[in-house]
């Protein structure tokens, strides 16, 4: 497939924006990231000094012998001072925090902007856009994998959980009072019509409830990139794969400190918004509201780590489902996607999370997740099975059924097209599954060699994808601007 274009569309260029405000890497250091991190140099020897002389001291006092009181006293003066020095320094960043603060808001705003339309319809569309471009933008083979999934990760997550929010809500399954309270009596089967029946309520949904739950999303691994556990993921000498499988003791460590100073972070480095104005009963509402929006954010992410059936599940079970779908992992098997749902009911059968969450989810994703491509076996115009195979892309959530796709078609007669109709694809024409491809069993191996050679980019790949390819990597195809178009109609 010759590449005869590599600029891309608005819907595509927002996407890397987003991606990169949030978790890339730039000489400003301005994303979300960037900022944690400065953050946690700033403070993190000053917590990790104070700590320290904590634990000394609850051992010293346990001690009844060989044990002075100046010693427990010493230790008392220096937490003390360093308690000074912290909230010092802390008083220092307020303006940064503020800045922190005032650019997850606008960020997360910008994000629900871009994948929420008002009206459900438009947003179940508007966020299938979103996170099959990520997708589709993510490397499917190769050794950039890892660095590339874990920019994207938290804008794919953030979007899905604010989908399955959505669903959640009109499945009548909402029990969390915050939430309940803020949907004001609006009924389950009237709450895809919100954003109309009250659109000032609605829009007070959006400002304390999806807007705190973004928040959780973006934050929920920032404690990850804390020195304490980069020391774990990097090693010593910062050189060891921080994506690899790390040792049960090693992963329980990496949890708690990931809690501890994301929670933190969450508190003290972004805090809550700071009222303007001069009015005393505003400041109050205004006041209440903010705390209780912090109180929110930092119950979904404790909560998401033992969710069982609390509202936790509204975090943990995205994130389980992106961990595999945008992986990080050494092991990650591209053809393997569809069976994500596999792992996901086996945590719910383990009592890590919610089974009627997890469904929640499949209802809205099925089994093929935006942006993956399919390959499959087209029919004539009497609804025989063709003697070829060609190419297509997921593209739109909420499938009929969980195992058929909605996909927009890649290629027509075995040529590349970006102008394709939407279809549902159905088992018996998916060669994802083992017994549809018994359908091109008498197809010699000439001809299925000469259908890869039309529809593989490069002799390379070509030599690497199977005569009878269960699914295809479209990230060549969606590189090139005209194809990137997968919702036009």
């Amino acid at each position: 497939m010759a590449k005869t274009q590599t600029s891309d569309t608005n819907l595509t260029i927002q996407v890397k924006n987003l991606s990169n405000k949030i978790y890339g890497h730039s000489i400003l250091k301005d994303s979300v990231l960037d900022r944690a991190i400065k953050y946690f140099h700033s403070l993190g020897y000053l917590y990790k000094e104070r700590d320290k002389y904590s634990v000394e001291l609850a051992a010293l006092s346990k001690e009844t012998e060989n044990v002075s009181e100046e010693e427990i006293t010493s230790h008392k003066k220096k937490i003390v001072q360093l308690e000074r020095d912290l909230r010092a320094e802390i008083d220092d960043l307020d303006v940064e925090r503020k800045e922190r603060e005032k650019h997850l808001l606008i960020l997360c705003h910008d994000i629900i902007e871009l994948c929420d339309g008002g009206l459900f319809e438009d947003n179940n569309r508007k966020s299938a856009q979103i996170l099959a471009t990520i997708q589709l933008l993510s490397p499917t083979e190769g050794k950039q994998i890892a660095t590339a999934n874990e920019q994207s990760k938290p804008l794919y997550k953030g979007i899905l959980c604010l989908r399955l929010l959505d669903r959640l809500c009109l499945s009548d399954v909402i029990l969390d009072s915050y939430i309940k309270e803020r949907l004001e009596g609006i009924p389950a089967e009237q709450y895809n019509d919100f954003s109309t029946i009250n659109p000032e309520a609605y829009q007070r949904f959006i400002d304390e409830v999806k807007v705190p739950l973004l928040m959780a999303a973006l934050l929920q691994d920032i404690g990850n990139h804390h020195p304490d556990a980069q020391l774990l993921l990097k090693g010593e000498d910062g050189q060891q794969d921080p994506h690899r499988m790390l040792e049960l003791e090693d992963r329980k460590a990496l949890l708690q400190i990931n809690y501890r100073e994301t929670v933190r972070y969450l508190v003290e480095g972004i805090g809550a918004r700071v009222y303007v104005g001069n009015s005393k009963p505003e400041r109050e509402l205004f006041n209440k509201a903010e705390r209780a929006k912090l109180l929110f954010i930092k119950r979904l992410i404790k909560s998401s780590i033992n969710p069982k059936q609390s509202i936790g599940n509204l975090l943990k079970v995205p994130q389980i489902y992106t961990s595999m779908i945008i992986s990080t992992k050494p092991n990650y098997n591209y053809k393997l996607l569809p069976k994500v749902y596999q792992v996901l009911n086996q945590n719910a059968e383990r009592g890590s999370c919610s089974q009627i969450v997890v469904d929640a989810l499949h209802t809205l994703t099925g089994d093929f997740p935006l942006g993956y491509g399919v390959v499959y076996i087209p029919n004539d115009s009497d609804g025989r099975a063709l003697d070829r195979y060609e190419y297509a892309i997921v593209n739109r959530l909420y499938p009929e059924k969980r195992q058929e796709p909605k996909c927009r078609i890649a290629s027509r007669n075995l040529t590349f097209i970006n102008h394709g109709q939407d279809i549902v694809i159905t088992n018996d024409n998916n060669l994802n599954f083992a017994e549809t491809g018994k359908k091109l069993a008498s197809i010699s191996k000439e001809r299925l060699n000469e259908i890869l050679e039309l529809l593989a980019s490069n002799y390379a790949e070509r030599q690497k994808l199977d005569l009878l390819p269960r699914c295809w990597h479209p990230k060549d195809y969606f590189s090139i601007k005209d194809n990137q178009k997968l919702w036009n109609k």
